[in-house]
């Protein structure tokens, strides 16, 4: 058994040694945070002159100043209200449903508003579902839609500046950043002009194992490691289980009554023969014993038939005697 467990620690030596060996040397020192301020403009991307930092936030509710009023968000009834004072009193003067299907119950495909933001006199409200689809519109203060944009995937921030909406979105294999050019007040060019998306993908955990372990040494060690590591507590295991089999086992012999051994009795007067016979006189009475007493009167009754051809010897006989003068 002690050969057998150094074998396998040697095993899980040598490749644990494989196992660092195929990760390769690591760099260890400080480590420099690229500075956005300093970096050189990137070609293709409007958003590397903004200054400062661009902040995508999902707003619940934000006040219109041209308008004089807040702009709330009601996620449960699905609907944007338009809350102004009336009366010395604030109160819904306006309310925009951003899903008209009624009692609907596939919770993931519900449009519900994510974001508000005001634009002048114009309400901007990014509305999406958990599934694959969103929506941005443009209000009036009338809380009716001006102008829609559509997408293919959920989204939940946006952020305006510079004349444009950028909104942001998570697609199932990383995030989504669209820009929208506003033009103004021109609500065809934003519902039918062109959208600038940025793309960019998660890398998925296989990916990560690639990069790291292109050939495949360290995953290899890993998994070889692990089943020696499972025959090694399987070992363990049984060895105990056993050692427990058997000191329960042991326990209980030694609990358990020992039965004397029973001599016979002798004074030494009687001798072999008699012994024997007052045995055989002993296993007679016994047999005796076991038959119940009977009586020995012998009973015999004489039982008359009535005579019938059923009962008639002579249909018994052979035809030859039968026929016979």
């Amino acid at each position: 058994m002690n050969s057998i467990y150094k074998i396998l620690l040697t095993g899980l030596l040598s490749f644990s040694m494989l196992t660092v060996m195929a990760q390769g040397p690591r760099h260890e020192g400080p480590h420099h945070e690229p500075d956005v301020t300093e970096a050189a403009p990137h070609e293709g991307c409007p958003m590397h002159n903004m200054v400062p930092a661009v902040d995508f936030q999902s707003v619940k509710i934000c006040y219109a100043p041209q308008l004089g009023a807040f702009v709330a968000i009601d996620s449960v009834e699905c609907s944007v209200h338009l809350v102004a004072m009336k009366d010395g009193q604030l109160d819904t003067v306006g309310v925009f449903v951003t899903d008209n299907t009624h009692k609907r119950h596939d919770l993931k495909n519900i449009l519900r508003p994510v974001s508000v933001t005001a634009m002048g006199e114009y309400i901007v409200v990014l509305v999406s579902a958990k599934s694959d689809s969103a929506y941005v519109t443009i209000l009036d203060k009338e809380m009716k839609p001006l102008a829609k944009r559509c997408f293919s995937s959920p989204m939940y921030a946006m952020h305006r500046e510079h004349g444009m909406l950028m909104i942001a979105g998570r697609n199932p294999y990383g995030y989504d950043i669209n820009i929208l050019p506003l033009h103004g007040m021109n609500f065809e060019a934003f519902e039918n002009g062109e959208i600038l998306s940025h793309h960019y993908r998660v890398a998925k955990q296989a990916e990560k194992i690639k990069q790291s372990d292109p050939v495949g040494i360290g995953l290899t060690a890993v998994a070889v490691a692990v089943v020696f590591l499972a025959l090694v507590c399987i070992s363990l295991i049984l060895q105990g289980s056993g050692k427990l089999m058997r000191g329960v086992n042991d326990k209980r012999k030694e609990d358990k009554p020992k039965e004397r051994a029973i001599k016979p009795v002798s004074d030494g007067s009687s001798s072999e023969d008699e012994l024997i016979a007052a045995i055989a006189a002993a296993i007679h009475l016994y047999n005796e014993e076991l038959h119940d007493e009977e009586d020995t009167v012998i009973t015999i009754q004489k039982v008359e038939r009535e005579w019938t051809p059923w009962n008639a010897k002579y249909y018994n006989m052979n035809q030859y005697f039968n026929n016979r003068k």
